[in-house]
């Protein structure tokens, strides 16, 4: 593996030390960490490889979280990623941000600690807001988890009537609280859906295997998983996408060794995988239907590199933190996409943020055939 101290070529220019990119070499680069384009060092070929390779992936809307993978997994299906969710190939929990995200399983637990715990810490002025106590809140867990006992598992609406039952009261906004309470502590975890129902299972139960690394060597993970998956790009951006405190994010990457080394993105310094140093960097004019919630987006703070400043509001309405699904060309954001879901097809709507000519429109109407093809049903779209 090449370190910050070896001479590799980037672009024209080759550098003694900290190899030197410009912003569209770094776009290119960054599109195939996301896996969004072959990869020189690896290809994951199931759902535990591709989330394992991120470290974990946005899914707190879980149609967005299963096309995610989708996208990753050339050939397979809604269904597919169904079975493998429910094989345990990753589960869903939150382990950062207070947002739900697909992780692998046996890291869960020590992600919830060494990331999730920080959610923690200022959950007391929420709960005054609820009217619920530290006491009220662990006591739901505890129920929750003799409710589930035994290898089970009970839908949302289920959990909520269980903690309704034990004098808990779950109205307004406290029955999500208490549930992301409960995964928070590491208590449960989601499991995936019966139906179109969300459900709940012991987490101990769900993986009774778990890894347990020591606190440096759980760091150096998250960080090598992050820019493997993200890179290349900043230290604030990993501090951003874990929650972790500048000290710690800084930890990480020293833990992880050899296995990052540092470029330069027009003149900042950024992190990443030697192995993706090897990629091509020439611009590529490819299409892709992205859903809302996808790392190649929410994996950053600084999207400058994706997305034309005069297009954020469309795709963040608001900035109220609910993202539109993107098309993507080139590695950049040219429009938004809704969809509508039936039994006989999917309807898809487009908003072009740039002019698309004829040629164009036929290349993001293949793409969006690739997710008809996924979910299983003929595909309508609009303009």
């Amino acid at each position: 593996m090449a370190t910050s101290g070896t001479r590799r070529r980037a672009g024209s220019t080759t550098l003694a030390g900290t190899a030197e990119l410009t912003a569209a070499q770094a776009l290119a680069l960054r599109m195939t960490s996301l896996l969004l384009r072959p990869h020189p060092a690896a290809r994951p070929g199931d759902v535990a490889g591709v989330v394992e390779w991120f470290g974990a992936m946005q899914a707190q809307d879980v149609a967005s979280g299963l096309w995610s993978l989708g996208l990753r997994l050339p050939g397979w299906t809604q269904a597919d990623v169904w079975e493998a969710l429910e094989r345990r190939e990753a589960l869903r929990t939150w382990p950062m941000r207070g947002t739900v995200h697909l992780v692998p399983s046996r890291d869960a637990r020590w992600m919830l600690e060494v990331t999730g715990v920080r959610a923690l810490a200022g959950v007391e002025r929420r709960r005054a807001v609820l009217g619920l106590t530290e006491a009220e809140a662990d006591r739901a867990a505890d129920v929750l988890g003799a409710a589930l006992a035994g290898g089970g598992r009970l839908t949302r609406a289920r959990c909520l009537a269980v903690l309704d039952e034990a004098g808990i009261a779950t109205t307004g906004q406290r029955g999500y609280h208490l549930l992301w309470y409960a995964a928070q502590r590491g208590v449960t975890c989601i499991a995936p859906h019966v139906g179109t129902e969300q459900t709940f299972a012991l987490l101990d139960e769900w993986v009774p295997d778990p890894r347990r690394p020591e606190r440096d060597e759980a760091l150096g993970l998250l960080a090598l998983r992050y820019f493997r998956s993200h890179g290349p790009t900043t230290r604030q951006d990993f501090a951003g996408w874990t929650g972790l405190t500048a000290a710690d994010a800084k930890r990480g990457i020293a833990a992880a060794g050899d296995a990052l080394t540092t470029v330069t993105v027009d003149g900042a310094e950024a992190v990443v995988d030697p192995a993706l140093l090897d990629a091509p960097r020439e611009p590529v004019d490819d299409v892709h239907a992205l859903p809302g919630f996808d790392e190649y987006l929410l994996g950053y703070k600084d999207r400058s590199l994706m997305v034309d400043a005069e297009h954020r509001q469309a795709i963040i309405p608001g900035n109220n933190g609910m993202f539109q699904s993107t098309v993507v060309r080139g590695g950049r954001v040219v429009g938004t996409w809704k969809r509508s879901l039936g039994r006989t097809g999917v309807g898809v709507t487009v908003r072009q943020l740039v002019p698309f000519d004829g040629a164009a429109r036929a290349r993001v109407e293949e793409a969006f055939e690739g997710y008809a093809r996924f979910v299983g049903l003929p595909l309508h779209h609009s303009w």
